[in-house]
């Protein structure tokens, strides 16, 4: 038999949520109420659900209640990059089913109008499967948007990572060697976030998800899960990435920046070079490079840039249906 009941009045401790998280098939950091938490507690109304087998946890949903558009919408997750159903890899096809169906009740007992989830890429899943996908598509969700994200496969030798790139990469990577930038775990994120925001705003005139004080929270949530590494000149950081070790499978670069009065060092191309060779001894699958398009719409420049890398394009959906 299969029960539901809202997080808020199910007793079960965050800590026990992200056990359950932590244990599960595909679930990621974003799923966590740590991670959840860094967000203030009057940002979003918790709707999020537990929903039980024979008095064991099935399932777990993390959502909110949002106001858009003039619409009351169920999403899961407004404050993550992820959301949707936590399982275990048992799941089987009816419990898919019976999961969509529960969804879709809690949502009309909270009078919702709609319902939005962001579901983790395949690579994700520790046993792949689209059941999830199947239930909701066959209870009449829709496509809100499928979003290309970069992927690289890390179950090469490590010494072949190299190979992967593309030749001018390869090149690019060689160079920045040779010219002494030095590849390192930092924990300098004042000087890379300025330049991240000088990158954001002449690129994209965009400002950055997180203000550096967030990101220090969520750093600090996540000592070892997030993690920046800096390439650096005669002392000098001149280009980094932020990375998510969002669970044991796949390593997230979220946030990539360098600055442009040293261009011609190529340093992203040894950095990334030096974060896969990391990741793959640490036993990660899959570097995920993040999406290159936006409401569907591709960045051309950035395609490129990552796949000259060695990345392929995976979708991120998001799902969505009027009650």
């Amino acid at each position: 038999m299969i029960e539901y009941i809202s997080f808020a009045d199910s007793k079960i401790t965050n800590e026990e949520w992200d056990a359950f998280v932590t244990a599960s098939d595909n679930g990621t950091m974003f799923h966590q109420r740590l991670f959840l938490s860094y967000h203030p507690k009057d940002k979003f109304k918790d709707a999020s659900l537990v929903i039980r087998k024979n008095n064991k946890i099935l399932s777990l949903f993390p959502a909110v209640v949002v106001n858009r558009d003039g619409k009351k919408i169920l999403s899961s997750h407004s404050g993550a990059s992820y959301g949707g159903f936590v399982y275990n890899s048992n799941l089987n096809f009816q419990e898919a089913f019976e999961l969509v169906d529960i969804l879709q009740k809690h949502a009309k007992e909270l009078k919702c109008d709609a319902i939005q989830l962001t579901l983790p890429p395949i690579i994700y899943l520790s046993k792949y499967s689209n059941y999830i996908d199947f239930a909701l598509i066959k209870n009449e969700f829709t496509y809100l948007k499928r979003e290309v994200s970069s992927v690289v496969q890390l179950d090469v030798a490590k010494d072949e990572l190299l190979s992967t790139y593309r030749s001018e990469a390869r090149t690019a990577a060689k160079k920045a060697l040779k010219q002494g930038v030095e590849i390192v775990e930092c924990d300098q994120y004042a000087e890379y976030y300025e330049i991240l925001k000088k990158n954001l705003k002449m690129r994209h005139n965009v400002n950055p998800t997180h203000t550096l004080d967030e990101l220090l929270k969520i750093k600090k949530l996540y000592p070892s899960k997030v993690r920046l590494w800096g390439a650096f000149v005669k002392g000098k950081i001149i280009a980094g990435v932020c990375n998510f070790s969002a669970n044991d499978k796949v390593v997230l670069a979220f946030y990539i920046s360098h600055d442009e009065d040293y261009q011609e060092y190529r340093a992203v191309n040894l950095l990334f070079y030096e974060i896969m060779k990391r990741s793959h001894d640490e036993g990660f699958k899959f570097l995920d490079f993040g999406i290159f398009t936006v409401n569907m719409e591709p960045n051309w420049g950035l395609g490129r840039f990552k796949e000259n890398f060695g990345a392929r394009g995976i979708f991120r959906d998001t799902f969505y249906k009027e009650i």
